[in-house]
């Protein structure tokens, strides 16, 4: 066997290792999840997965950083295509973050479902990963023409987490990801106009 063939082997085993694990752990969650059921779910021994990753720890920021990954790229890609009002711009990201999540794609719910917390040999590593998606949407923010009075780190957070919570009410049929973005960024606009509305006037 070649050099060559041998390493695009060790890579396809790496792939199924993460497929693997990024389903467990959304299955069963980080703890619940061991290295033995990850072997055995890529038909490994539990010792030959130690060739790809050394600990769970390792695994799991492997898992985070691919789902990170894909995540960013789609809502990258959605950004460049999104003009520059700032509302459409941020309704576009969250079309996006949607998509993902509501796609199926375990890696995205990996970031999402596991807290930094329950890897605490990982969790500085987590945080910094997901810190670097949600950039993003503090530059959306910061580019919104809000209320002076209005809290853009709350509001943002509010949005992230109202998006993230969506798989669990989410019904395939009744709304769309993009329905979803459109509805939550309405929304908000709402409430922003609203508030512009009754302020008090100096």
């Amino acid at each position: 066997m070649t050099a060559l063939a041998t390493k695009t082997r060790s890579n396809n085993r790496r792939e199924q290792v993460l497929d693997a694990a990024a389903m467990l752990f959304v299955a069963k969650g980080f703890s619940g999840t061991s290295t033995r059921d990850i072997a055995k779910a890529t038909g490994m021994l539990p010792g030959s997965l130690y060739y790809h990753f050394q600990s769970k720890e390792d695994l799991l920021v492997a898992v985070f950083e691919e789902g990170v990954k894909r995540i960013s790229d789609c809502v990258d890609v959605a950004l460049n295509d999104s003009g520059q009002d700032p509302w459409t711009r941020l309704q576009s990201a969250c079309e996006a973050h949607l998509s993902m999540l509501l796609g199926g794609s375990d890696y995205a719910h990996v970031v999402v479902r596991i807290l930094p917390s329950d890897a605490p040999g990982a969790d500085q590593t987590l945080v910094t990963l997901r810190n670097a998606y949600e950039t993003r949407f503090t530059t959306l923010f910061d580019a919104l023409p809000l209320n002076a009075q209005t809290d853009r780190s709350i509001l943002r957070l509010m949005l992230i987490g109202a998006m993230n919570h969506a798989p669990v009410w989410y019904r395939k049929g009744r709304d769309t990801p993009k329905g979803l973005a459109q509805k939550f960024i309405n929304t908000l606009r709402c409430a922003q106009s609203n508030t512009q509305n009754t302020s008090p006037k100096g």
